[in-house]
């Protein structure tokens, strides 16, 4: 049971997919932020887990809306319009090239004009998505066994973000940096970001921290100094102190390389009780950067939300 609801995520073949599914997500991604006005944070190009796979949700197009699924179930991207039309490009091992063509004929023979930038974000070394030769690889079964991870996670993530009253984000999914993510904010401004992501414009990391932040998610490793999946927490801007926390579990550190606190996914999947091990430490990490930076914890916080029950006030 341990094992299904958290599958082991880790041998080369699934690295090789999930490189290829972190450029499809892209370009899929990018549909959805060339469609859809801003929203704060870049929220408006996240993508969200549904029972099957990721979906954009609707999007507004000439004459109804779109929606876009991968289905990880039935192995097919499902390209869905409001009036009944589809069409489906099947999930399998290709090129990110080949994909990326599939994905516009797609488009165009459901009649959305859409301009795509062809130039991968976020990723240091990579060429535009239709020069994209060398990712191909395509495990039904890793995919699926990704899938599994993503709703755990997200089951947790949203649990966690029901104890927290004021601003904060969906449990959301990043194609940039291919994490799923959940943020808290404070309520003040943050200072100005410096930028530097690659292939991201400046303006756009400035504004996705333009308020002080805790966040915190999954992200299945790679493009990096850490190649395996973890889960993540940090505070920006962090405050003084916050690398020093004393975080649960005990298998939690902080990772001077990516700046965040680190709980790997295998320590966590191997643990008596994962899900507790995971919420010990979305609660002490969070709990860290509040405490340190001064958070009004008493006005933020509420009990951890219960099915049908109605919040006390």
């Amino acid at each position: 049971m341990a094992d299904e609801r958290w599958p082991e995520l880790g041998d080369a073949a699934w690295r090789d997919t999930r490189d290829t599914l972190h450029l499809w997500t892209q370009i899929v991604g990018k549909v959805r932020l060339a469609l859809t006005p801003w929203l704060n944070h870049s929220w408006h190009v996240a993508l969200y887990v549904t029972a099957r796979g990721l979906t954009t949700s609707p999007m507004p197009v000439a004459g109804g809306s779109l929606e876009i699924e991968f289905d990880f179930i039935e192995d097919v991207l499902w390209l869905r319009r409001s009036d009944g039309r589809f069409r489906q490009v099947m999930l399998r091992p290709v090129t990110v090239a080949e994909f990326y063509d599939d994905v516009l004929i797609a488009l165009g023979e459901l009649d959305v004009a859409v301009a795509v930038n062809p130039m991968p974000c976020e990723i240091a070394d990579c060429v535009p998505f239709d020069q994209d030769t060398a990712h191909k690889s395509y495990d039904a079964e890793d995919a699926r066994r990704f899938h599994r991870v993503l709703l755990s996670a997200h089951e947790v993530l949203s649990r966690f973000r029901t104890g927290f009253l004021g601003k904060a984000s969906p449990v959301h999914f990043f194609w940039g940096s291919f994490d799923l993510a959940v943020t808290r904010f404070s309520g003040r401004g943050a200072p100005r970001h410096p930028g530097g992501v690659p292939h991201l414009p400046d303006a756009v990391a400035q504004e996705a921290y333009s308020h002080e932040v805790s966040s915190a998610g999954f992200w299945p490793g790679g493009g990096g100094p850490v190649e395996y999946a973890a889960f993540y927490s940090y505070a920006y801007p962090a405050p003084e102190g916050f690398s020093a926390a004393k975080v649960k579990p005990a298998a939690a550190f902080w990772s001077k390389a990516l700046g965040e606190f680190l709980l790997p996914y295998d320590a966590m999947r191997k643990a008596r009780d994962p899900d507790a091990a995971l919420m010990a430490f979305l609660t002490s990490t969070y709990e860290a950067a509040a405490d340190l930076g001064r958070w009004d914890r008493k006005a933020l916080e509420g009990p951890l939300g219960e099915a049908g029950k109605v919040r006390s006030l």
